[in-house]
C-alpha cells in the first residue's frame, strides 16, 4: 500500500525530508547543517526519529552515526506530491496544473523544452492516456 506522503508532514519535517532527498542519504548533522532556519541538533534527531516512526525514513548505522534514507522512492513521492498539489490547488485537473506551470515558466521555455513536452502529450495520445 502507498504512503500518503504529502498529508502528515509538518513544514519542518517536510523540510527534512527534502534535505535527504535531495542527498540521497544524510546524517542527522548533515541536514541540521542544511537547514535554512535550523533548531537545535537535538530537535534535528529527534524530528528524524518521528519521521522514522512514521515509517518515511529508515537509518542504517555507520560507525556512531546514524545516516537517513527514504523509505520511498524520489519518484514516488514526487508523484505523491504532485497528485496532492493537483488535487489541493487546481481542482484534479491535469490542464490546469499544466496550464498554470507553462504560464510559469513562460519566458524561460526553450525550443528543446516545447519539443520535449510536444513529443510527451504524441506519446500520451498514442498510449491513451
Amino acid at each position: 500500500m502507498a504512503k500518503r506522503l504529502e498529508s502528515n508532514l509538518s513544514r519542518r519535517e517536510r523540510e527534512m525530508m527534502d534535505i535527504i532527498y535531495k542527498a540521497g542519504s544524510a546524517t542527522a548533522a548533515e541536514v541540521l547543517e542544511a537547514m535554512a532556519s535550523p533548531p537545535s541538533y537535538s530537535a534535528v534527531r529527534a524530528t528524524l526519529r518521528v519521521l522514522e516512526e512514521k515509517g518515511h525514513l529508515k537509518h542504517k548505522q555507520e560507525g556512531r552515526r546514524y545516516v537517513y534514507v527514504p523509505t520511498v522512492p524520489a519518484i514516488r513521492a514526487r508523484q505523491s506530491a504532485l497528485r496532492h498539489l493537483m488535487k489541493t490547488f487546481f481542482d484534479g485537473s491535469v490542464h490546469s496544473t499544466v496550464a498554470a506551470l507553462l504560464d510559469l515558466q513562460a519566458t524561460k521555455m526553450s525550443k528543446e523544452d516545447l519539443d520535449r513536452l510536444g513529443s510527451m502529450i504524441d506519446e500520451a495520445r498514442k498510449e491513451g492516456r
